[in-house]
């Protein structure tokens, strides 16, 4: 199975990174169990040139540690990548694979840990450690983008955290604003996960306009 392609190959992870121990762990077992699924590091993807970078959290099990493209193969992509469209941010059609038509225009999604975590949880230590070695330098190199949507707070604390800056700063709430130190703009939002959107503590209505208010933002020239 082949990964979607980075918009930073130079700091992504190599497919057996060892530095998260029970990530390793966890990864090592579903290779046994399901041998023809990604089950690696998944890559971020977009556009190289985003000026918007959609901070995720983790690869789902069953979507993109399953496929190899962030959001691909699970339900939280549906509504994604749904909207994305509706924004002119994407076009081409989602077959939950890699290889499909599906293209961002603008947009690179980063998530804050690489690997799969066992329950969707990762620990503080596994964050810290993806935060530090991948997602804050891939934040870096996208050197045209002007704002960031976190998808869920953990997400935002590595936006805020790659950044220097404090929690107690920009505290996360949905829809919340906050200007970081290089003059990029984060937006919250909550995680467009199956469970809040279920529960509805996510709507569509209320995804849309976190995407919306990106649009206002991007850079005129």
């Amino acid at each position: 199975m082949s990964p979607a392609i980075s918009p930073v190959p130079e700091h992504e992870a190599p497919r057996d990174c060892p530095l998260c121990p029970r990530l390793v762990a966890f990864r090592e077992a579903l290779r046994a169990e399901y041998p023809d699924w990604w089950n690696a590091p998944v890559p971020h993807w977009g556009d190289p040139e985003a000026w918007l970078a959609i901070c995720g959290l983790a690869p789902g099990k069953h979507g993109a540690n399953r496929t190899g493209r962030p959001f691909t193969g699970d339900f939280a992509g549906v509504l994604l990548y749904d909207t994305l469209k509706k924004f002119g941010l994407a076009e081409g059609e989602c077959d939950e694979r890699p290889e499909d038509s599906l293209r961002l225009k603008g947009v690179a999604i980063v998530n804050s840990v690489k690997c799969v975590p066992p329950q969707n949880k990762p620990t503080p230590e596994e964050i810290a450690t993806c935060t530090r070695t991948y997602f804050q330098p891939s934040l870096g190199a996208l050197k045209n983008v002007r704002v960031l949507v976190a998808l869920g707070k953990i997400a935002h604390d590595a936006a805020v955290r790659a950044v220097g800056m404090k929690l107690s700063a920009a505290p996360f709430g949905h829809l919340a604003e906050h200007r970081l130190p290089d003059g990029r703009i984060l937006i919250d939002s909550y995680h467009c996960s199956r469970y809040n959107q279920n529960t509805n503590r996510l709507t569509a209505a209320m995804f849309e306009q976190v995407f919306e208010r990106a649009v206002l933002l991007a850079p005129t020239s």
